[in-house]
């Protein structure tokens, strides 16, 4: 009984099915993530739920060996940390087998913030490194389905978000953004219709939670997310080829669209997709929940001036450190709660700048002040670059990356 094995934490087909609340109070679901730890989710623990696999230093190594290039700063500090089959993509770069990335976005809000700019950071490298094509789909429907958007506005918003995307830098030549209100061709449909014919009702309740007072959308919407792992949902691309494999970089709450979908590809004979999760970029407020496009006060958007970036983490920022200046000399800071110092970890390059600040405000000789300030620097630059590249991006920009057209690549 599937819906019986889900309540029980155990595999639906294959694939572990989590309980939403752990064991510490963490909910980690595609809509909702929130903690009662100061110190955020148990990605350990989370691991062992979600039935995926550390990242280990291992894999690390074998990327550098085999591109010759370091890996990325959140690779090394463990922002990536867990994956599904990462192995079998490094197998096909090492082989020269094809695949492509795909990735995505949900438009809830004008702007992009610090949170959403994580997977699209990693993404740009790991096209840069594995020299392939990239998908990526503005899921507008799911937002009209869970929102209380008109589709409209829905699609306003995708094309703006489009904007700050691709403002990333991704190589034009190489990337192919869609909505979903805008692309259905006919063999994305068909594997729409493939995945909702493998999939039960009970599983779809037990992968994702659905209820009886949800709308037959929301429980539909699933495969939807699922189509652009297959290579045959972009015959302008692909072709007719369904064996050409994908690599997907999401935060970890994304988990169970791909994990029913790799439960699914089997039967339609194409490769599973591998996934490779980030941890979630912690709100200002802490790192009991991530950064909430909805509410402004916990997030920093990649449109805000630098004078709003600095009142935000002067202001909301959670701090690590002591009631007073003499007690922090003594006690030292917390670097695991502060929220300043998990930004720094995100976003400063210099590992050894970045290890000197852990251990002066660990000791107490680094004041929160001080961190803050540094903080505010490093952020104020991330996005300062991204709006010195927006101001070149325009709705001829969107139309270039939206075009039906083949893609560069070299298989």
């Amino acid at each position: 009984d599937n819906l019986a094995a889900a309540v029980n934490g155990l595999a639906v087909n294959g694939e572990a099915v989590p309980h939403e609340n752990g064991d510490n109070g963490d909910v980690v679901t595609p809509w909702d993530v929130s903690s009662g730890s100061a110190t955020g989710v148990d990605y350990d623990k989370l691991i062992v739920r979600f039935g995926c696999r550390k990242l280990g230093q291992d894999l690390v190594d074998r990327l550098e060996k085999l591109t010759g290039k370091k890996a990325h700063p959140m690779l090394r500090r463990g922002m990536f940390f867990a994956h599904r089959d990462f192995a079998a993509i490094l197998d096909r770069y090492e082989q020269k087998k094809p695949f492509y990335l795909y990735t995505g976005r949900g438009p809830s809000s004008g702007s992009l913030h610090l949170g959403h700019l994580i997977p699209f950071m990693f993404t740009k490298y790991l096209q840069e490194l594995f020299d392939v094509p990239l998908i990526i789909q503005m899921t507008d429907d799911e937002k009209f389905l869970w929102k209380n958007l008109k589709v409209e506005e829905a699609k306003k918003m995708a094309v703006e978000n489009m904007k700050d995307i691709i403002s990333v830098g991704f190589d034009p030549e190489k990337t192919f953004i869609f909505q979903d209100f805008e692309y259905m061709c006919p063999p994305f449909y068909e594997n729409i219709v493939k995945v909702w014919k493998c999939v039960t009702g009970n599983q779809a309740r037990a992968i994702f939670g659905f209820v009886g007072e949800d709308s037959m959308g929301k429980a539909a919407f699933p495969a939807v997310e699922a189509a652009p792992c297959f290579a045959s949902s972009f015959p302008h691309i692909f072709g007719k080829r369904n064996d050409i494999a994908c690599l997907i970089p999401c935060a970890i709450d994304q988990d169970p669209y791909f994990r029913m979908c790799r439960d699914v590809a089997p039967k339609l004979k194409a490769p599973k997709p591998s996934l490779i999760y980030s941890t979630f970029l912690p709100a200002l407020q802490g790192a009991q929940t991530k950064m909430a496009a909805s509410d402004d006060t916990s997030c920093i958007y990649l449109s805000d001036t630098p004078k709003q970036i600095k009142n935000k983490i002067n202001k909301y920022a959670f701090s690590g450190g002591q009631q007073t200046v003499e007690e922090h000399r003594e006690k030292g800071g917390n670097c695991d709660v502060d929220i300043s110092y998990q930004y720094l970890t995100f976003f400063m390059e210099d590992d050894e700048r970045l290890e000197e600040i852990r251990k002066q405000y660990t000791s107490g000789e680094m004041l929160t002040g001080e961190l803050k300030k540094i903080a505010i620097d490093e952020v104020s630059r991330v996005v300062m670059e991204m709006q010195e590249r927006r101001k070149h991006v325009n709705d001829d920009s969107v139309k270039e990356f939206t075009a039906i057209r083949p893609l560069k690549y070299s298989y």
